[in-house]
Parts: structure tokens; sequence; C-alpha cells
């Protein structure tokens, strides 16, 4: 996956918050694979949640976006093909986000 950038790149106001958000992505990525591996679906759902809301205060999207998505598939008690699915797609974007560069 090609790297994603936030759309705060360019604001010096945010590039500290949004170098934050990159540099726990990988770790809420594992912790994303974590609770899937061990069929903690509500904490998968609260997870979820939190990086559909966070994905777009931090200028990343696509992160709201893959977020909502397994959020509703929880939601909706979807088939564990498309909860595993939707988990991996949202841990693949969250380890392609990147922080502004220089600063």
């Amino acid at each position: 996956m090609d790297p994603i950038r936030s759309v705060y790149e360019n604001d010096s106001d945010m590039a500290d918050l949004v170098r934050s958000f990159v540099a726990e992505a990988p770790n809420r990525a594992q912790l994303l694979d974590d609770l899937l591996s061990g069929g903690e679906l509500d904490e998968l759902q609260r997870l979820a949640h939190q990086l559909k809301g966070a994905g777009g205060g931090y200028g990343f999207t696509l992160v709201t976006d893959v977020a909502a998505r397994l959020e509703d598939a929880l939601k909706e008690g979807a088939a564990e093909s498309v909860i595993k699915e939707r988990t991996s797609t949202l841990c693949e974007v969250l380890r392609a986000v990147r922080a502004p560069e220089g600063g």
C-alpha cells in the first residue's frame, strides 16, 4: 500500500498531533490483530469506533472510512470472514499512515 498522508500535512499547528497519531498507528494495528485473534469483538468494535473518529480528526479520512466499515460489520454481526478482512484492511491502512516531513 502506498504511504497515506494527512490532509493536515502542511499545517504547522497540526504537525505534532499528526506525528503522535502516526507514531501510535502500528501499536493500534497490532492491538486490532490481538483483539481479533482473542475473539474480543466488543473491544475490537470500541477500537474501530475510536479510530473512526481519530482518523478524521488527524486528517486521515481513509482511516475513518475503513474503521467505519469494520465497526458496521461488527455491529451487524457480520460473518467472521468479513470481520477478518475488514480488520486486516484497517491494519494495513494504519501501517501505511505517514507523518509530515521535516520539523
